[in-house]
């Protein structure tokens, strides 16, 4: 299996951020526009509490994908940088994003915590197999 093959999920997961952060600006504008938030708070994240939680919530996700994503970034290059892409590495890479979009569409539109939860630990577990099979 070519090691760029482990890259296509990344470059996916990547997209999808961008995706996020459109559906966030096209949220958080209007509401923006129609909240009476204080210029002093504007620029803070107090004031991002004055916006309602489907706007919030949409901005929240767009954050978590800077966060547990970062670490699969990072393994899927030492993954194809060691050479080691095989198919159950890119497997669980494609599990990872998958269930990281699914994460994204739950938390930003019907928000089930325990729902958004399992689909997180799930996405971990894709993620901690991954850097195993990276070490071995």
């Amino acid at each position: 299996m070519a090691a760029n093959t482990i890259l296509q999920p990344v470059i996916v997961l990547g997209l999808w951020s961008g995706i996020m952060m459109i559906w966030m600006y096209a949220t958080r504008i209007p509401a923006i526009a129609g909240a009476n938030i204080p210029e002093n708070d504007l620029g803070h994240p107090v004031g991002m509490s004055y916006l309602p939680s489907h706007v919030r919530r949409v901005a929240d996700n767009h954050n978590h994908l800077f966060e547990q994503p970062s670490l699969f970034y990072a393994t899927c290059i030492a993954i194809a940088v060691a050479g080691h892409a095989d198919a159950t590495a890119v497997n669980a890479a494609w599990g990872f994003v998958i269930l990281r979009v699914v994460h994204s569409l739950i938390q930003s539109t019907v928000n089930v915590v325990v729902l958004r939860f399992g689909i997180f630990m799930l996405s971990w577990l894709a993620l901690l197999a991954r850097e195993a099979l990276a070490i071995f």
